[in-house]
């Protein structure tokens, strides 16, 4: 009999002990809506056309995989059997890395494809290379130059696509940006993050999803270098509908005020590198300093995601424990694997929702 109470004494110990760690890692047992939403069979172009409810759950999916397969060792063949292409138009080490390694951690197949390696658009339209990677794989993820591209494929493909970078948007960044500010600060509604940079496809992804999880958004770009019009107004909208703040500004002082979060991006994109010397003129003063987070709040924190160039920040941010970059850069491949499951399979996280 006492060894049996001993027994129950330890598991219950166990559990109690489980349950410490998760909430210490911003995880919590109460219920939600997004707990039972479904995203298989979906294509993910873009965070405007996910709601509160989906978005949080892909954060979720990502915390789960992370916990059990990086924390607690376990192996999840969730994609055994299941292929994708990764089409490759720009070069990468994040995107690459994260899908392909993240794939294969699952079990599945990757095939990585270079513009020498297909004919997407050239000896082959967009259309007929859909239709056919529809019947040779399951999913497909491209980082492509224009975002046209992606909404034909999208179009005409009958499985799943991921944007894995556009000229418009960069989707797969901002989920591993928003698992990261989850982990760090146990939630994010209320949370103040404030862009510093140009007006590019990472910020009108952030603007795309920083309301509809309760986060304010504050933005510093140079005049001439501000978000898209189309996506401001969408910005906008998001924001009052659910009662954030936006701000648009040119000062970065301005927009660092009273911030938890410093965020920056290179502010010379793949394809504008004959536009360097400009642009570098151009943004004089937006380089992120210690004396930028002083006017922002007591814990601020440092994002940025790579690669990252000495004129944007400088080292003393990049490389101080403020700076949240290479868990940012490890999230990627967590995120990844979240939406790659989300979108193939019915899989049920296991552990406890996380706190928005």
């Amino acid at each position: 009999m006492a060894l049996r109470l001993l027994s129950v004494n330890n598991v219950l110990l166990k559990c109690l002990r489980s349950c410490h760690y998760r909430l210490a890692r911003g995880f919590s047992t109460g219920a939600a809506d997004f707990g039972q939403v479904n995203l298989k069979g979906r294509s993910c172009l873009t965070l405007k056309d996910f709601n509160s409810e989906e978005i949080k759950r892909l954060l979720w999916v990502s915390g789960d995989l992370k916990h059990q397969i990086k924390h607690k060792k376990q192996y999840l063949p969730l994609l055994q059997g299941k292929s994708i292409a990764m089409i490759f138009e720009k070069r990468s080490t994040r995107t690459r890395m994260s899908t392909e390694t993240g794939f294969a951690l699952l079990g599945g197949h990757p095939c990585f494809l270079t513009s020498q390696d297909i004919h997407l658009g050239v000896n082959e339209s967009s259309t007929d290379t859909a239709r056919v990677l529809s019947g040779l794989c399951d999913i497909v993820l491209a980082r492509v130059y224009s975002h046209s591209t992606l909404e034909e494929l999208d179009k005409e493909a009958s499985i799943p696509i991921i944007n894995g970078l556009s000229d418009l948007y960069h989707p797969i960044q901002i989920l591993a940006d928003f698992l990261t500010l989850q982990e760090h600060y146990g939630s994010l509604s209320g949370l103040t993050i404030s862009w510093i940079g140009d007006g590019n496809n990472v910020l009108h992804s952030f603007m795309m999803t920083a309301a509809k999880l309760g986060v304010h958004l504050k933005i510093a770009t140079p005049k001439g270098y501000e978000p898209e019009k189309r996506v401001i107004e969408e910005a906008q909208r998001l924001s009052k509908q659910h009662g954030t703040q936006l701000v648009l500004t040119s000062d970065p002082m301005e927009a660092a005020q009273g911030s938890n979060v410093l965020v920056t991006d290179t502010w010379v994109s793949m394809g504008q590198e004959e536009e360097k010397k400009k642009r570098v003129k151009d943004f004089e003063g937006y380089q992120i300093t210690m004396q930028t987070g002083s006017v922002a709040k007591p814990d601020w924190t440092f994002l940025h995601c790579l690669p990252r160039k000495l004129e944007e920040v400088d080292d003393q941010v990049f490389y101080s424990s403020r700076s949240l970059v290479f868990p940012e850069a490890e999230n990627r491949k967590w995120t990844i694997m979240g939406l790659m499951v989300s979108l193939l399979t019915d899989y049920a996280p296991q552990i406890p929702m996380l706190k928005f």
